[in-house]
């Protein structure tokens, strides 16, 4: 999905496949030598690698050179999220997406309070530390939060990435909050292809929030949109060009992303991510 992405908007992308068995050494020699290629301007480590060996994951992610780190993954990218430095470093693309869905209802976040389930360093972590820096007052829930669902029914915005089936329920969603589902999660086989599931019950959910995202088809496009907007920004930082924001993407042709529903499911098509109303 992200060549796709990447290909629709005129960025050339290049998916390098290692073999199942592929060393550490391996690993960081392939990052190595996308690191010393100026033709190269971001780099992507898909996790979790798909390898039989034992790879350290973070050593690989550090091996990548913070300027073309478009994924914001690296310590250095994450040291600076958490310091509110915003500007000289990436964020994380799904968590960055999922704040574009959120500023996309229009709901006021300064002051708002949000709840995030799940501290990964992918997902949770850096979703909270995106909302604090839109003074949210933001609280993290996660596998040993005692009562979770006193904690997540106070919240106007609720993003969840714990990485658990239809976990949230409507009864524990305050009435008209924002919910944004970044579970996938795999249900049983139907017609030879399995069913994606997110970490909210969105049947029950939908009657409840204001706004929320299907699963499949909500975040997702939106993850890959980040990731190719990093890029184009890393290239006219190369070519010393001023950064234009492409039509933002072209939105990566955004008029079939069904994100945003309300409660009384009205779908939402966003054409530059318009606000639902």
């Amino acid at each position: 999905m992200k060549i796709k992405a990447a290909t629709e908007i005129g960025i050339e992308a290049q998916h390098i496949k290692l073999g199942g068995q592929s060393t550490q050494p391996e690993v960081i020699s392939a990052l190595e030598s996308l690191n010393n290629d100026p033709e190269v301007h971001g780099i992507i480590l898909q996790l979790p690698l798909d390898t039989s060996c034992t790879v350290d994951e973070d050593l690989c992610t550090n091996t990548i050179l913070p300027s073309k780190d478009v994924d914001g993954l690296t310590e250095l990218s994450s040291a600076r999220l958490t310091r509110g430095v915003l500007d000289s470093s990436h964020t994380p693309c799904t968590p960055k997406g999922c704040l574009r869905l959120i500023k996309s209802t229009g709901v006021k976040l300064e002051g708002s309070k949000a709840v995030v389930i799940g501290r990964s360093k992918i997902v949770g972590s850096p979703m909270r530390d995106l909302l604090l820096a839109e003074n949210c007052t933001v609280t993290t829930c996660h596998s040993r939060t005692v009562d979770l669902s006193a904690e997540t029914r106070t919240a106007d915005i609720l993003v969840v990435g714990a990485g658990k089936a239809r976990l949230v329920t409507g009864d524990m969603v305050k009435p008209g909050a924002v919910v944004i589902d970044c579970g996938i999660n795999y249900g049983e086989e139907k017609n030879g292809k399995r069913e994606l599931i997110g970490d909210v019950d969105y049947a029950s959910v939908s009657k409840v929030a204001g706004f929320i995202t299907p699963v499949p088809g909500g975040k997702n496009k939106h993850t890959d949109i980040q990731a190719c907007k990093h890029t184009n920004i890393q290239t006219c930082k190369h070519s010393n060009m001023q950064i234009y924001r492409h039509a933002d993407m072209q939105t990566c042709k955004h008029t079939d992303i069904q994100t945003c529903k309300y409660t009384n499911i009205q779908t939402c098509k966003h054409t530059d991510i318009q606000t639902c109303s």
